[in-house]
């Protein structure tokens, strides 16, 4: 009895290691590109005028707003929101 109840428990361990190694290894490997600003039009341009405005972006977009709307027109370009300043990701454990 004692014999089966150690191979279970050292199977259940190996699967239990496994399973861990297994996912911290497919979460690793995900990364999540930045968005094109075709792609945030797509996303938040509510009224579908082909212009961001503040109102109409959330985020960092929304937080540097100003700073990224170097023109001062009350609209985000393609062309200043290529020059914006990148937000930084997550630290790295």
């Amino acid at each position: 009895m004692k014999r089966i109840t150690l191979k279970t428990g050292l199977l259940f361990t190996m699967l239990v290691a496994f399973g861990t190694v297994a996912v911290n290894a497919q979460s690793k490997g995900e990364r999540k590109e930045p968005p094109t600003y075709a792609k945030l039009l797509e996303e938040m341009d509510k009224d579908e005028d082909g212009l961001l405005s503040k109102e109409e972006v959330k985020g960092p977009l929304k937080d540097d707003f100003d700073k990224i709307d170097t023109d001062e027109d009350g609209f985000l370009s393609e062309k200043e929101f290529e020059n914006a300043p990148k937000p930084k990701g997550r630290p790295k454990n």
